[in-house]
């Protein structure tokens, strides 16, 4: 058993890697955000619909699980858009030092979201977000274009795992994510057809682009979510999300190596994200132990 959880444990490691590695894809990929989403959700719908179809999973569900699904579709296609137009503004670091902000602007609408009083350290941590925000804002003023859009992508992430969090109560998580990937394919069509840009040239990309969009739909996308999911089995919430903290760790690590000085920040940036992080994951630590005093019977 210990063995087990050893080797899941490693497993979740690869795949916060692979995360990490998704924002590498996006800076080099060369072409814009939106026709690159499109063809990320359009791939990782098809391979998904492979999985569910051997698997046998009925598609079935409610009209008012469909509604939520639908919101769900457009939001992530949202986020994935903002967060590759983030990275190709500005940098992979800054992009996902930003995206790290995810956690704490779920913090601040699971409140609203669940109907629970606002706790005390959720508002110290707040404003210690803000402050490693105002530090990398500072010093870092050539990319506040970029900064502004990885923020707005971070929210559309939160409100998407608070959408997803309720889905997956009662559906299969490849079941919502069929629906929400196809979801995002059709909305993304919709946009590229208003803006004129729906022809060939969607599909007609340098070779090396392919090669890497496979990787980011395959890899990075389908066979990270389905093997995320079989984890969630053996490992616990707890350890999930604290490992899944690494991400931006990771893809930063990554960036540097891959792209030398274009990565290279000043100081105060790492001092800046490195409060975002900590504060993250302090926040994590401490629901984690509401959650088992909460299950702890009284004497």
């Amino acid at each position: 058993m210990q063995k087990d959880r050893i080797l899941n444990l490693l497993h979740l490691h690869f795949i916060v890697f692979i995360w990490g590695f998704t924002a590498i894809l996006g800076k080099l990929i060369t072409i814009d955000s939106l026709p690159l989403v499109w063809i990320r959700m359009g791939l990782a719908t098809v391979f998904i619909s492979m999985y569910i179809y051997f698997a046998k999973f009925s598609l079935k569900v409610s009209k008012k699980t469909f509604f939520w699904l639908l919101g769900g579709g457009i939001v992530v296609a949202l986020h994935w858009v903002t967060f590759f137009l983030a990275i190709k503004v500005s940098t992979v670091s800054v992009a996902l030092a930003m995206m790290s902000t995810g956690a704490f602007f779920t913090a601040l609408m699971e409140p609203f979201w669940y109907g629970r009083k606002v706790i005390g350290y959720e508002i110290v941590f707040g404003l210690l977000v803000v402050a490693g925000l105002y530090l990398i804002f500072k010093v870092e003023t050539q990319y506040v274009f970029g900064m502004g859009i990885a923020l707005i992508s971070a929210f559309l992430a939160a409100v998407f795992s608070l959408i997803n969090g309720k889905l997956v109560q009662n559906h299969r998580p490849s079941i919502i994510s069929f629906y929400e990937l196809g979801v995002g394919v059709i909305f993304l069509s919709i946009i590229l057809i208003l803006k004129g840009d729906w022809n060939m040239s969607l599909v007609t990309l340098p070779n090396m682009d392919w090669v890497y969009l496979l990787i980011l739909a395959i890899v990075c996308t389908a066979y990270a979510f389905i093997a995320s999911v079989k984890i969630m089995r053996v490992l616990t919430p707890y350890t999930v999300m604290l490992t899944t903290n690494l991400e931006p760790v990771y893809g930063i690590l990554l960036a540097w190596f891959i792209f030398g000085s274009e990565e290279k920040m000043k100081p105060m940036f790492y001092v800046g994200a490195l409060i975002i992080l900590t504060t993250v994951i302090a926040n994590g630590i401490l629901k984690q132990r509401e959650n088992i005093k909460k299950r702890v019977p009284k004497i």
